[in-house]
């Protein structure tokens, strides 16, 4: 008998605190959820595989069929989840799957991980099937891969499924230990979107890919987490654009090492240093920022009551987040996004947002 129950999850966005393209360099990353999320409700669908988003439309194909489609390309992170998992021995047949939520796409919020979490755990649930979370994880980056063609670290999926509301999750990409550390009650988050929306898999990502590894064959080491920041200054005979990215994926790490120290403490003002030194090599070292993120992020950097902010994600365009004092961050916002749009001509969305719960199937109907 075919029943017709319908199942639900979610899947927050992040913002990347500290640790810009470090997880694909076996390094270190902390970053956080965020309450805006993607949802996947359905029911199973025999014969048929059907997605639907009221923002990019439908598509329908065979469930033997599946691979990467050309033209309705939104519906890749749910057919690649999909095409992963049943490598993986679960038992999907056809499905229909409606996407819905209120996070951003583009905005470097990490929209795509949501996605592909909040299909993984419907489908798992749809099909009754377990596997150990960061398998799940896993699972949704080989998706990306090899559906989306973007070549990504593990950060994004794993923050966005192991978050903690009202915690950093810290992420060591090498030894794979996950942990959470609070986040300081005093303090806030805002995220600023630029209004130029990233698209990675036009070709600026995976080359910082390339020259990343090209700077760890440089220097002689399996990956530049094995670099300390000692050492590539003192190596001029590398390339500079090679010592530049290594420089800022090598400093990247320290800054989340000795950020947990500053959250565990609970110093913001330290840990906004960290920020606005982060930000400051992405511009210089890195080449992932752009006019739009430096001036938000100079805009927030200047206003009373902000500790530090930065490009959040892998940049190339997306957005911006601010720490600041808890007390004061409504009028923060408010001040950013006028002062963008003065000085740009073009609006801002600027939102205070909450350090959220992870990802998790909802219920069933």
């Amino acid at each position: 008998m075919i029943t017709h129950e319908t199942v639900s999850a979610r899947a927050p966005g992040r913002v990347e605190l500290l640790g810009n393209h470090t997880d694909y360099n076996e390094g270190v990353v902390l970053g956080a959820a965020i309450n805006r999320l993607i949802r996947v409700s359905g029911t199973k669908n025999p014969g048929s595989v059907r997605v639907t988003s009221a923002g990019f439309g439908k598509i329908e194909v065979h469930p033997s069929s599946l691979r990467p489609l050309q033209e309705a390309r939104w519906a890749n992170y749910t057919l690649g989840v999909a095409d992963e998992l049943r490598r993986l021995n679960v038992p999907i047949d056809g499905f229909t799957a409606h996407i819905s939520g209120d996070l951003p796409v583009g905005a470097g919020l990490s929209s795509s991980a949501a996605l592909e979490l909040a299909s993984a755990l419907f489908l798992l649930k749809l099909f009754a099937f377990d596997l150990p979370p960061l398998e799940i994880a896993k699972a949704c980056q080989r998706a990306e891969h090899h559906y989306v063609g973007v070549k990504s670290g593990l950060l994004d999926q794993v923050i966005s499924l192991f978050a903690r509301a009202q915690h950093a999750v810290f992420f060591d990409c090498r030894s794979e230990q996950i942990r959470t550390v609070p986040f300081p009650a005093s303090l806030a988050l805002i995220v600023a979107e630029s209004g130029k929306n990233r698209e990675l898999a036009g070709g600026d990502y995976n080359l910082r890919r390339t020259e990343t590894n090209a700077a760890a064959r440089a220097f002689g080491v399996r990956a530049l987490r094995d670099l300390t920041s000692a050492q590539i200054y003192g190596r001029l005979d590398i390339p500079e654009l090679l010592r530049r990215r290594a420089l800022h994926i090598v400093e990247e790490n320290e800054r989340v090492w000795r950020a947990v120290e500053l959250l565990e403490a609970e110093d913001g003002h330290g840990f906004g240093k960290l920020m606005n030194a982060s930000h400051e090599s992405s511009r210089r070292n890195f080449d992932n920022s752009t006019p739009e993120l430096d001036l938000l992020t100079s805009i927030a950097q200047q206003l009373p009551g902000v500790l530090g902010a930065r490009l959040t994600g892998a940049g190339f365009g997306g957005a911006t987040v601010t720490l600041c004092e808890r007390t004061a961050a409504d009028s923060i916002a408010l001040q950013l996004a006028r002062n963008y749009t003065a000085q740009m001509g073009t609006n801002a969305k600027v939102f205070v947002c909450e350090i959220a719960d992870g990802a998790r199937a909802d219920y069933s109907s």
